[in-house]
């Protein structure tokens, strides 16, 4: 799964600082983050228009999931929609610092 950047720099500290996860490998156009056994590639290559309806990047936080929005709350992280549940589960909608639709999202219990 990869996803669109502008400013490589500023995407890379949101994936490494902010989310917590381990870069695997950096060019200058393109860097590779694991999420959980999910890889997500940034790709300064295109043009990072942010679209309604395209792709989002689901993971499963480590901790439960109010905990890891109340850590990225405080990071600055702005949640669009709160966690809301349903019967598949549970998830909860942000945006990278691209624009980049991501949501945690946490099985039922």
């Amino acid at each position: 799964m990869w996803v669109p950047v502008e400013d490589m720099d500023r995407a890379r500290a949101f994936y490494r600082d902010t989310l917590g996860l381990t870069e695997q490998k950096t060019t200058e156009d393109w860097s590779e983050f694991d999420a959980n056994g999910l890889m997500i590639g940034l790709n300064a290559r295109e043009s990072a228009q942010p679209t309604d309806g395209g792709a989002v990047i689901t993971f499963q936080p480590e901790g439960g999931i109010e905990a890891e929005v109340e850590e990225l709350k405080g990071k600055g992280v702005e949640f669009t929609g709160g966690i809301s549940d349903h019967p598949w589960g549970r998830i909860a909608p942000f945006k990278d610092s691209e624009g980049n639709d991501l949501q945690f999202y946490a099985p039922p219990s």
